[in-house]
This record gives C-alpha cells, sequence and structure tokens, in this order.
C-alpha cells in the first residue's frame, strides 16, 4: 500500500487482548482491539482517520478545520482534539442540542465553535459555515461526517495492517458500522494485504441496502488512493442491520444489557451510541449461531466512551445498573 502524509495524533498500536470469560460464555475465543485507547482526548476509531485528514488539511494551508455531527459525536469531540493539538481553529456544525455533558462538553473545553442545525439540514450548514469561515478571511478544511472520505478511511486500512502485524489474524471482526468509512478501510486494508476473514459492521442507523452501496464505492476509492485500484461490489460488503431499527442514538434493553454485561464480565466499558449496539449485535449474533465453535473472533472497540456520561445516557444507566 502506498504510504500517505500524517500528522501524529494516535498512540500507536492500539492493544489486542483477550476477553476469556466472555469468550468462554459464548462459545469461541473472544478478542478486543482497543482503538478506545488511541489516545487523544479519550481516544477512538476517527483518531487514525483524523492524522491522515489533518496532514491534508496542512497541505492546503487551512487554519480553521470543519466538521458536523450529532451532539454527541465521537468524531466532532476527536475533531476538536486534533485541530487543537495542531494549532488550528475548529468549527462544529452540530445537531439536535442537548445538556453539555459528554462529548459536548469536551467540544467546549477544547475551544470547539459551534453551530446548530436540524439534521436535515446538516450537509448545507456544515457547507454555508465554511463559507462564512472563508468570508472572514480564514482558509477553511472541510472534514465529512464522521470522517468518512476516502483519506479518512486509509486509516482503517493501515489499522489492519497494524492487526496482522501484531500477529493476529481472527476468523471475524466485529464493529459498529454508520458513515461507512472504518468499514470501507478494513475491506480495501484487507483485499491489499490479503487478509480472508469476515469484516462485519453491525449497523447503528443504517440499512443495509444503504449502506452496503456507500461502504463498497468507498472502499473502491481507497483501494485507488493506496495504489491498487479495486471495483468493489455491495455485494461483497458484509452488514447486518436488524439491530439498526431503533434509530441513532436511541438506548434500548438491548444496548444497556451489553453495556451492563461487558462490564461485569470483563471490566470493559462500551458506549451507549456505537459499541454497545455492536456488542449487543455481536452477542445476539452469538446466541442465532453466527459464529462457529471454536473461532476467533475479534471485536474491534472504537471508541465512544464519552457518551456513557451524557446526561441522559447517564441517567438511564444508572437506573438499570441498580
Amino acid at each position: 500500500m502506498n504510504d500517505l502524509p500524517r500528522f501524529p495524533l494516535a498512540a500507536l498500536p492500539t492493544p489486542v487482548t483477550e476477553l476469556p470469560r466472555m469468550g468462554a460464555a459464548l462459545g469461541f475465543r473472544l478478542l478486543v482491539k482497543r482503538d478506545d485507547l488511541t489516545g487523544l482526548a479519550f481516544g477512538g476509531n476517527k483518531t487514525r482517520k483524523l492524522e491522515f485528514l489533518m496532514a491534508e488539511a496542512f497541505a492546503q494551508g487551512a487554519d480553521v478545520v470543519l466538521s458536523t455531527g450529532a451532539a454527541q459525536s465521537n468524531h466532532c469531540r476527536q475533531t476538536a482534539a486534533a485541530a487543537a493539538k495542531a494549532g488550528l481553529a475548529c468549527h462544529l456544525v452540530l445537531m439536535e442540542p442537548p445538556k453539555p455533558s459528554g462529548n459536548l462538553l469536551l467540544d467546549a473545553l477544547l475551544g470547539a465553535k459551534m453551530t446548530w442545525t436540524p439534521r436535515s439540514r446538516r450537509d448545507e450548514a456544515l457547507q454555508a459555515a465554511a463559507e462564512a469561515e472563508s468570508a472572514a478571511g480564514r482558509k477553511p478544511f472541510v472534514i465529512p461526517y464522521g470522517g468518512s472520505s476516502p483519506l479518512g478511511a486509509a486509516g482503517y486500512a493501515f489499522a489492519l495492517r497494524e492487526l496482522l502485524a501484531q500477529g493476529v489474524t481472527p476468523d471475524t471482526i466485529v464493529f459498529a458500522t454508520s458513515s461507512g468509512g472504518t468499514q470501507a478501510g478494513l475491506v480495501a486494508g484487507a483485499r491489499l494485504l490479503g487478509y480472508r476473514g469476515r469484516i462485519l459492521g453491525v449497523s447503528v442507523d443504517e440499512p443495509a441496502g444503504e449502506l452496503k452501496p456507500r461502504v463498497a464505492a468507498l472502499a473502491s476509492q481507497t483501494a485507488a488512493l493506496l495504489g491498487e485500484p479495486v471495483d468493489f461490489r455491495p455485494a461483497e460488503i458484509l452488514v447486518e442491520d436488524a439491530y439498526a431499527a431503533p434509530g441513532y442514538g436511541v438506548l434500548t434493553e438491548a444496548e444497556t444489557s451489553a453495556i451492563l454485561r461487558f462490564a461485569r464480565t470483563e471490566g470493559l466499558l462500551v458506549d451507549p451510541v456505537y459499541t454497545g449496539r455492536a456488542a449487543a449485535g455481536l452477542l445476539d449474533l452469538a446466541s442465532r449461531g453466527a459464529f462457529r465453535r471454536g473461532e476467533t473472533v475479534l471485536f474491534w472497540h472504537t471508541g465512544g466512551t464519552p457518551g456513557l456520561f451524557a446526561q441522559g445516557y447517564a441517567e438511564a444507566l444508572a437506573g438499570a445498573a441498580g
């Protein structure tokens, strides 16, 4: 794979550890790749993407970066931290303002400017914010929702190379997928690196019919960026969308149960929106025989744990925890 310019942000490699008690209960070897430990403002998967995106921002002479997401966006929190570390201004276009807790509190501590918009006008509002920054004499660099561009997705092709270099070749990789960048990077990296295991994204919000074509197109663009063009087809993308029906960020009994089970069985914290839903999916799929007895399954922890402290989630989880 082609090397790409990067601005160092992450503490790499992130560790891979075994979850022996959970694995024994489920009937297979269960590992976790701890990208919640990438180190930037409580870590998460977006830090890997931002190393390449921030390098491009510098290459373009930007002095302000803009991005968008939900009010409790992990991506926006890490973007604000990356901008602070790089000495750039940050302007976040956020949806549905809640009280300042969790990730939103961290955005404020990190010095990000925040603009609020309805979800339906997200992309329009992001473009308007960039135009306003330009009119004010700044040089804006726009990072798409979730950092899910070919350049951002490349971070997860390199992440898979890191995993394989750690001597870990799981039969199946399970993780949360939404904007598609993490999955596209893993899919592209797998083809370029010769990894033949399953790459299974548990959708937190999008139906598979929409997510598969998006990931396939982005994986194709990412592979081309890395110097080895591949035309991925939607049928090659594995997405489980059975757990997405409640909608983005809706904490149900399934996520609550998974959060408590992982915490109380392995001391591992997962978040209410992404890793909690993916963990709930993993547990349900295991109960349905989706994994062979004795196979090695890797749960890729993509971070998001500050969401546990967002007011609504914290109150619900405290009640469930007794």
